[in-house]
């Protein structure tokens, strides 16, 4: 049953008198249930609760913080069907997806507890004393990650649990030791509720810290704003638009003591198509990139919103093909109707502009919170001269870029800021005709990909998901996989430090029998002094 409640620490609080409720794209209605927002002084509960957790938390060892996050995802599992309609309700979102959703969220957990087991992560370096070193003897220096206090964590609407109250950003904070205040998404707020009641159980078993995980509902900006500007919060984490991102990070650096805030604020993902590979089996590459386009109503982050080709035979012949893949979609239900309101209205402004041109749209009949697939064209220099046509339409939109020979595509190509993603379609010849451009595009993404879609993010030890500004607002770090846990340490040097001080990673008996840099050299053995 939802209550509708704030969840701080392990309390449950109500002081405020506003509320708001989610709307369910499925039923076109707002959903009966009453969340009540946040308070001042609830807001102030949580990050003082959070603050005092922080001292206990930063200490426990990794196999503890690793058995909580295990079991935060029993927990999330035991929620059974119960969330999996819940969350289907809340966004429009098919079953299947939910439930792959959901595999991912736990995954994620499990994947993040395995790598505090390893304790690799924390970067374990050890400089040994060299007191007889001329002419000056060198200190005994360690050093190795530490967790750096309270993280906020905004959750995202497309994704209502891969990277909302116990995704990728909770999971990572917590493993590198700090604890989290989740505010949650308005559009899913009962989604989130059941999420952090499996969180607040899973500290409870494992015997974590009252005030490790709070939670906090708010239908407009002032708790957002509220847990940035506060002293104690050292990090923040969001995953939505640029104009979301932006205003918070700005926000960030007005604090007496600004703190960073590793924002994604999405992509349109640049598809470079050269003509060798469209010839080699156009039909194929057609169907894929109109699937792309249309992947969950166009509302992932990763969506191709941009298309790149050379003006030409294969080019007309992918375009013909194009269109008739795209009239054959099927408009998608869209997450809320706020986000169906704003598609419709940028696309709308999109086709104003006189240098665009419609391609094609889906054939099928638009019904009310669909989203209707749609790919323009614009010559390649109006696209250079046109820096608009660059933004982000959040929705299954797509624009074909036609340019005239290779010095067009080249301008193209770099008139791109940063991006997530950037997906080249090739054959080995076109690697070697057209390799300018691709190193060009190389440099303002994350993840350069080479005959695959955009669409499709896996969560492991080599996926950087962050770009270059304004793809996300620090392209050194990622908000997928392993390396995610770096956006909330920072490193921490210990100079001569008696052994019986130092954290365990950097004992001279190395009794965690990790891997440490000694010396400049990879090893698990003792240290001796």
């Amino acid at each position: 049953m939802i209550h509708g409640k704030n969840i701080i620490g392990f309390n449950l609080s109500s002081q405020g008198s506003t509320t708001f409720q989610t709307f369910s794209p499925l039923t076109l209605e707002e959903m009966p249930e009453l969340f009540v927002q946040a308070t001042t002084g609830e807001l102030e509960e949580a990050v003082n609760k959070s603050a005092s957790a922080y001292a206990e938390y930063k200490n426990k060892s990794g196999k503890e913080r690793a058995d909580f996050l295990r079991l935060i995802a029993e927990e999330i599992e035991l929620l059974g069907d119960n969330l999996i309609r819940r969350a289907c309700a809340e966004t429009g979102l098919p079953e299947g997806r939910i439930t792959g959703e959901r595999g991912r969220t736990v995954n994620q957990l499990r994947m993040f507890a395995n790598v505090l087991e390893d304790g690799y992560w924390v970067e374990a370096t050890i400089d040994p004393a060299l007191p007889d070193r001329k002419p000056l003897p060198r200190a005994d220096i360690r050093k190795m990650l530490r967790p750096v206090g309270p993280v906020v964590v905004f959750t995202a609407s497309n994704f209502p649990l891969a990277f909302s109250t116990a995704g990728g950003d909770t999971a990572s904070a917590l493993a590198a030791g700090n604890p989290v205040i989740v505010k949650a998404h308005p559009y899913h707020a009962g989604t989130n509720e059941m999420v952090a009641g499996a969180i607040v159980r899973a500290a409870h078993k494992s015997n974590m810290p009252d005030g490790v995980f709070s939670s906090l509902n708010a239908s407009d900006f002032s708790v957002g704003q509220g847990l940035i500007l506060h002293s104690k919060v050292k990090s923040v984490a969001f995953t939505g638009s640029f104009t979301g991102g932006k205003s918070l990070y700005n926000l960030a650096q007005k604090r007496e003591d600004p703190i960073p805030v590793f924002a994604e604020m999405g992509s349109v993902n640049p598809v470079l198509l050269l003509p060798g590979k469209i010839e080699e089996n156009v039909k194929e590459l057609s169907a894929t990139i109109a699937s792309s386009i249309n992947l969950g109503a166009g509302q992932f982050c990763t969506n191709p919103g941009v298309l790149i080709a050379l003006k030409g035979a294969e080019t007309e012949s992918f375009k013909r093909e194009l269109v008739v893949n795209i009239q054959k979609l099927l408009p998608e239900t869209m997450l809320h109707k706020n986000i169906s309101a704003s598609f419709e209205q940028k696309t709308k402004e999109f086709f104003d502009n006189r240098v665009v041109d419609k391609l094609a749209e889906s054939e099928s009949e638009v019904a009310e919170m669909k989203g209707q697939p749609v790919v323009a064209t614009v010559k390649g220099r109006d696209f250079v001269a046109n820096p608009a046509l660059a933004d982000e339409i959040f929705g299954p939109f797509s624009l074909l870029i036609e340019c005239d020979g290779e010095d067009e595509l080249l301008k193209v190509v770099d008139s791109f800021s940063g991006q997530l993603t950037a997906s080249v379609f090739c054959t080995s010849e076109d690697v070697q005709n057209y390799k300018s451009s691709i190193t060009t595009i190389q440099e303002v993404v994350g993840r350069l990909i080479f005959n695959g879609v955009p669409t499709g993010v896996e969560v492991g030890y080599a996926m950087q998901h962050g770009g270059p500004y304004p793809a996300s607002t620090d392209g050194r770090f990622t908000s997928v996989g392993v390396d995610a846990v770096k956006r909330f340490v920072r490193p921490v040097s210990f100079q001569d430090a008696p052994d019986e001080y130092l954290p365990d990673e950097l004992k001279d008996t190395n009794p965690l029998g990790i891997w440490r840099r000694v010396d400049g050299e990879l090893s698990k053995e003792p240290v001796k002094r």
